[in-house]
């Protein structure tokens, strides 16, 4: 079985939603790292050297490449990636191996099976 990994750069705000319309899609869990600092086009606007922008997390998604590009996508549709300056960045990455995805193959293989009948 083949992975990818969908990473998700997004505000707080918009968390939520990147998981429950990946978890619509098929992706069977996440990790969150919060606190993730970075730049877009435009420089951070600062105040007296604090930066004025708000959080923003991290989303991990290891998914199964068969539903990686509709997940991809569902994510930067529900968040709105595409539409709002700022809202957000998501990719994926191949993987080349993983361990301790045993329960998650299982569900996998389950879902493919009902999308074959």
């Amino acid at each position: 079985m083949k992975f990818k990994l969908i990473i998700v750069l997004t505000q707080d705000e918009l968390t939520d939603k990147a998981i429950e319309a990946a978890r619509a899609k098929g992706a069977t869990g996440s990790t969150v790292i919060t606190s993730a600092r970075g730049e877009g086009l435009n420089p951070k606007k600062t105040f007296m050297g604090l930066t004025l922008a708000g959080q923003r997390d991290m989303v991990l998604f290891l998914v199964e490449e068969h539903h990686s590009r509709e997940i991809l996508e569902t994510i930067a549709e529900a968040c709105g990636f595409e539409e709002t300056h700022g809202a957000g960045v998501a990719f994926m990455i191949d993987i080349e191996d993983a361990v301790g995805l045993t329960a998650q193959i299982r569900s996998i293989q389950e879902d493919i099976s009902k999308e074959d009948l």
